[in-house]
């Protein structure tokens, strides 16, 4: 089987720091390089962002890796609308910084010649906010049939999401036939595929607080890293779980942001948008409703048929065969 890559974070760590810094109120080196790097992204300058480096940054990050980095960097996460210094974290000043497609923390090491040789950017992490380690919501499963979980569970080796703030409590789901296999034949082509346009349903009332519909289905194999969710549908509950399901088929969502739905209302089909290498559904529960900010929340289904036993307030697990209780 296709290993199925559904979203991920664009993350560059840095290193080579030569100080360290101990006060919390922002410094004017610090102020004064934040302010170019800002201004320099948003004008794609990556080679002035490049001349801010220090020699030892330069070398460890050469021209064509920094373009290949900064870059990514500006088509996933768009132009900053803002940078808001925090902290200093060992020699690092961290922002929280707000791009158009999400909150990051970028962080900046200067050396003694106010040189840029350390520099990173990862999710931002509000740590005021609640951050509960499962879902209070009843939740019923988002499909009628039998599915296969591909990638669920706590550990790296069960869930490859787990490395992910956000998504470490995700869930890639895919249908299997009696061999075993996601595709009937070949798989060369999604409809070969079991999942590909199965409906996908709402797993409670909620809120409808975000809508992507557009983005083209993949040919198999072959993933949009530029569009991450692909055709992606967001709910909020009642007790403020953002809900994430992600990869439908294009043109195919049924709802739209600002409806209020119950559980059972049919979402959208089954399809293979964004980063996603086949057919599949990824769905994910965390505690905001920015992915690059949140922590994940584990989720537990209301009752369901696991292997063939019914249970109750479970969280599948790799290789889990699930279905609703008919």
């Amino acid at each position: 089987m296709v290993k199925i890559k559904a979203i991920y974070l664009f993350v560059l760590p840095m290193m080579l720091i030569s100080s360290y810094l101990f006060a919390q109120a922002e410094r004017v080196e610090n102020k004064y390089s934040a302010s170019r790097f800002k201004d320099f992204h948003n004008r794609n300058s990556i080679d002035s962002i490049y001349n801010l480096f220090s020699p030892e940054m330069q070398t460890a990050l050469p021209k064509e890796k920094a373009h290949e980095f900064l870059g990514a960097l500006k088509a996933q996460a768009g132009a900053i609308r803002r940078m808001d210094f925090k902290k200093y974290e060992g020699p690092y000043a961290s922002y929280k910084t707000a791009f158009d497609k999400g909150t990051f923390a970028v962080n900046i090491a200067l050396d003694a010649n106010h040189r840029i040789n350390g520099f990173f950017v990862k999710p931002y992490e509000d740590e005021s906010l609640i951050k509960p380690e499962r879902t209070i919501t009843p939740l019923a499963l988002p499909f009628k049939e039998e599915w296969t979980v591909f990638w669920g569970g706590d550990s790296k080796e069960l869930n490859y999401h787990v490395e992910d703030a956000a998504q470490k409590n995700a869930f890639d789901f895919v249908i299997t036939g009696a061999n075993g296999k996601s595709f009937k034949t070949s798989a060369k082509t999604n409809e070969d595929y079991y999942a590909f346009g199965k409906p996908i349903f709402a797993l409670c009332d909620a809120d409808v607080i975000d809508v992507i519909d557009g983005v083209a289905d993949n040919k198999p194999g072959v993933m949009n890293k530029l569009d991450i969710t692909g055709n992606t549908v967001v709910l909020k509950t009642a007790k403020k779980e953002y809900l994430f399901l992600a990869h439908f088929k294009q043109r195919s969502i049924k709802v739209k942001k600002g409806m209020q739905i119950k559980a059972g209302t049919l979402l959208g089909l089954c399809g293979n948008s964004g980063n996603s290498s086949e057919p599949h559904l990824h769905f994910h529960v965390q505690n905001t409703n920015d992915m690059f900010s949140g922590t994940g929340i584990k989720a537990y289904f209301e009752s369901l048929k696991v292997n063939g036993t019914v249970k109750t307030d479970y969280s599948p697990i790799q290789k889990d065969k699930v279905s609703p209780l008919k």
